[in-house]
């Protein structure tokens, strides 16, 4: 029998032995045209939307009435917005301190609002909604260095776990070659980011700490179900030492699908119930973190599966055509 007669019955074995094996490691064009149609969402919500930042990271200025009664929203945001000049974020409550309700205004500002303006704002909401007898509970200006340190922090954590999610993946699959998986968990995780960060930006959500809260979710939803599979392709190399890396990639990640499918299905279902409520009830600015929470667990079970084994598969198919060029 000739090598390659027997390359290709050690090739079949272990498909044989696990049952139906989807060739994964086939689809890299149509992997990186997914990618790329995910970045170009991310830059045409930029371009289109523009990226909305929240009070705390941009700085600007609160204001919190108590009132009774049912007050129309959409009408205190217009009326505040031909005030102050900017848009206007409008949320509701119920107040602590007694049996009524609390507005809470809040637009982004660079100098705050100075006495007069203020009082011009109260006066024309006042005058617009007598029944509903607005006073001016609290007043506030956020200065935007308190946010932006958040926001640096956060980076900061996120570049830090990165590196550490490497060196983790490095030592724990050594025997797979783990500094290259690390690097495209990484890559795989910046696609899921991409994902979230395009859909709030494409829905018209702004950027504050409920994105913030949506990213570090993802992070580690993703990176969990990314090592999951991982760890399948580890026990095949014992099993299959003589499989190919694709096809150890392949059975690994066919071992795994049922498993993510019916994982992400639970989450995001809940996810998609959570939204559903919150339409329902009225708090919509719960909808900033549920809804790219919604998307950015699609793509996480996606990239867990595609992004990282096949990303990896390419990598060492690059590393083993230079080697033998060499």
């Amino acid at each position: 029998m000739s090598s390659k007669n027997k390359n290709t019955k050690h090739s079949a074995e272990p498909i044989k032995a696990i049952g139906k094996v989807y060739d994964f490691c086939s689809k890299k064009k149509l992997i990186l045209v997914i990618a790329i149609c995910v970045v170009l969402a991310l830059i045409a919500g930029i371009i289109i939307r523009g990226v909305n930042l929240a009070i705390e990271f941009e700085g600007g200025t609160m204001l919190t009435y108590s009132y009774i009664g049912d007050i129309d929203t959409n009408r205190i945001d217009s009326e505040a917005e031909n005030i102050v000049g900017v848009p206007v974020s409008v949320r509701t409550g119920e107040s602590l301190d007694s049996d009524g309700y609390q507005v809470t205004l809040s637009f982004t500002s660079e100098e705050g609002l100075n006495a007069d303006r203020q009082f011009e704002l109260t006066e024309a909401l006042t005058s617009a909604f007598p029944e509903n007898q607005l006073e001016l509970f609290d007043s506030n200006d956020v200065s935007p260095a308190s946010g932006r340190e958040f926001l640096l922090k956060c980076l900061l954590a996120m570049v830090v776990a990165a590196v550490l999610i490497i060196i983790y993946i490095a030592i724990r699959f050594s025997k797979i070659g783990g500094w290259s998986a690390g690097i495209c968990s990484i890559f795989a995780l910046c696609h899921d980011l991409v994902a979230a960060l395009a859909a709030s930006i494409l829905f018209g959500f702004e950027f504050n700490a409920n994105i913030v809260a949506v990213i570090l979710t993802i992070l580690g939803y993703s990176i969990n179900n990314t090592i999951v599979i991982y760890d399948r392709i580890r026990e095949n190399r014992t099993l299959f030492p003589k499989a190919s890396l694709n096809e150890l990639i392949n059975m690994g990640c066919s071992q795994s699908l049922k498993r993510s499918i019916r994982t992400s299905v639970t989450t995001i279902g809940t996810m998609i119930i959570v939204s559903i409520v919150v339409l329902v009830s009225g708090y919509t600015s719960l909808l900033s973190f549920s809804v790219p929470l919604i998307f950015g667990l699609i793509s996480g079970t996606y990239s867990s599966i595609f992004v990282a084994p096949v990303t990896w598969s390419w990598w060492k198919g690059k590393e083993s055509k230079k080697s033998n060029k060499d």
